[in-house]
């Protein structure tokens, strides 16, 4: 079974084909990050034309490094939400349209769960990739964190799963890109966050870790609050500064250690309740996924603190991309999951698990 996935809902443009939910036979990503840079964050309308100009190139190259034609091609799977309406809208047209011309079966997927199953894959004949040695194993207990998205799902089984928690403002990657504009930090903040704090003492600032009613659910807008009044205090401003005028007056050491304390309380903020939740629950494997997932401090956290070992997928993985579209369809195609019809398939921008 060879399926072609198409992920386009927000500045990657993305196709990947795998073989039986578990072997990676291409993975293609165009990505409009650097058009985006500029704004400090993805800007909808310029993300969609980048789509639209790379979309049909970048599925050729993933046929083309997977070996297939599309004689090969079992199904065609595609990301219909959550996302930014105008990108998803040219992948889903896109993935119609090639149902409907090549006669291929059309499945629509949620991205969010897709970062799950990107977890499954294991083989690969592809250069520079480092994926688990085993598929996990049910129940699963997942973190997913991005720059939409933080939640964390108990699976039972295949689509039999329960969303234990979210966050009820920023998602955590959201947080990221925030506190990374306060201390004048390139985007996207992830990454930018955790280089600076590489030189950064981690417990400089005991920044809060909000504390709620739901057991499982997150926040994340005070913590970033804390550390804008935080750099207001150290610039010796009042809290009617504009934050973007901070920058200039931090220096580096103090960047560094506001960007390392502020990482450190964000990655246990989602890593103790994922260990709350593995007390409660006991599953038999966990899993993270989403761009957040990448993070050396989130993978080392989670290592630390779990009493089951957890393999992590290639970093490359964990931001968007066609593979893991393609391997949740796998599974759906597997255990009978039923179709989309590529007639009439429409845009979710708002989707949930």
């Amino acid at each position: 079974m060879k399926i072609l996935g198409i992920e386009t809902s927000c500045d990657e443009t993305a196709a990947a084909v795998v073989e039986d939910g578990k072997r990676l036979l291409s993975n293609v990503v165009a990505s409009s990050m650097d058009l985006h840079v500029q704004y400090g964050g993805v800007v909808p309308e310029i993300a969609a034309r980048s789509h639209i100009e790379a979309i049909t190139p970048v599925i050729e190259q993933a046929l083309e490094q997977s070996s297939c034609s599309w004689d090969d091609i079992d199904a065609i799977a595609v990301t219909y939400g959550a996302g930014l309406g105008g990108c998803l809208l040219v992948g889903v047209m896109t993935a119609r349209t090639l149902a409907i011309t090549k006669k291929k079966p059309l499945y629509a997927i949620n991205h969010v769960e897709a970062h799950v199953y990107v977890n499954f894959l294991t083989e690969t004949a592809l250069p520079g990739y480092a994926l688990p040695q085993n598929q996990p194993v049910f129940p699963l207990l997942s973190l997913i964190v991005s720059g939409g998205h933080s939640q964390l799902v108990l699976f039972r089984d295949h689509f039999d799963y329960t969303l234990l928690g979210q966050t009820g403002d920023d998602a955590i990657g959201e947080a990221f890109d925030k506190v990374a504009k306060i201390l004048g930090l390139p985007y996207p903040g992830g990454p930018s966050i955790t280089k600076a704090a590489v030189d950064g003492d981690p417990y400089a600032f005991e920044f809060p870790k909000a504390k709620l009613a739901a057991k499982y659910d997150y926040s994340f807008s005070g913590p970033k609050t804390a550390v804008l009044r935080a750099v207001q205090k150290l610039c010796d401003k009042p809290h009617d500064f504009p934050s973007f005028k901070l920058t200039e007056l931090l220096a580096d050491a103090q960047k560094a250690d506001v960007a390392a304390s502020f990482q450190r309380i964000a990655v246990e903020t989602v890593v103790d309740k994922t260990i709350l939740a593995f007390e409660e629950f006991s599953p038999k494997s966990v899993v993270i996924g989403g761009g957040v997932a990448a993070s050396p401090e989130l993978r080392r956290q989670l290592a630390d603190r779990l009493l089951i070992p957890i393999e992590y997928t290639d970093m490359k993985l964990c931001t968007d991309n066609g593979a893991m579209i393609a391997t949740l369809a796998c599974f759906k195609m597997q255990l009978g999951q039923p179709t989309a019809d590529p007639y009439s398939l429409e845009i979710e921008p708002n989707l949930s698990m």
